[in-house]
């Protein structure tokens, strides 16, 4: 294994394909969602149509150091599937990621953006504690 996630998955040869898979895992995340998720999607990728692999490649080393300690803990107990490890701690893990996607709401010039992301906030625990097998699974699969 790498020493940390930002080493194997941020690799010039490797960074692309995360970004790739990361996109689709949102796009399969969003297809089982609401109304309300659906129409933010919308409204966002409307807004500019490359937003979602943009911000991804851009919080993809946030996300990752946020992860890093439970992948450690992870590979320290016997690993196994790193999705079921983040699920069993979903609520903890989901909080985690979204300060990353907090900040950068809160720090943007862009109000339709902010307002999209403000409708989806309140639910924003439990529809990332659903993608984190999906998140887990992508991570293992360049990281293990």
């Amino acid at each position: 294994m790498a020493e940390t996630l930002q080493e194997a998955l941020l690799a010039p040869d490797v960074r692309p394909n995360v970004i790739a898979d990361a996109v689709t895992l949102v796009e399969e995340e969003v297809s089982e969602k609401g109304l309300i998720i659906k129409g933010a999607y919308k409204t966002v990728t409307a807004f500019a149509s490359n937003i979602v692999k943009d911000v991804i490649d851009a919080l993809l080393p946030d996300f990752l150091e946020k992860l890093q300690p439970y992948w450690v803990d992870f590979a320290a107990n016997g690993g196994g599937s790193f999705g079921d490890y983040l699920a069993g701690r979903g609520a903890e893990v989901s909080e985690a990621l979204l300060s990353v996607t907090d900040a950068r709401a809160a720090n943007s010039e862009r109000a339709p953006l902010r307002k999209a992301y403000n409708a989806v906030r309140p639910s924003g625990v439990k529809n990332v504690e659903s993608a984190l097998p999906r998140l887990g699974a992508l991570v293992q699969k360049y990281a293990g």
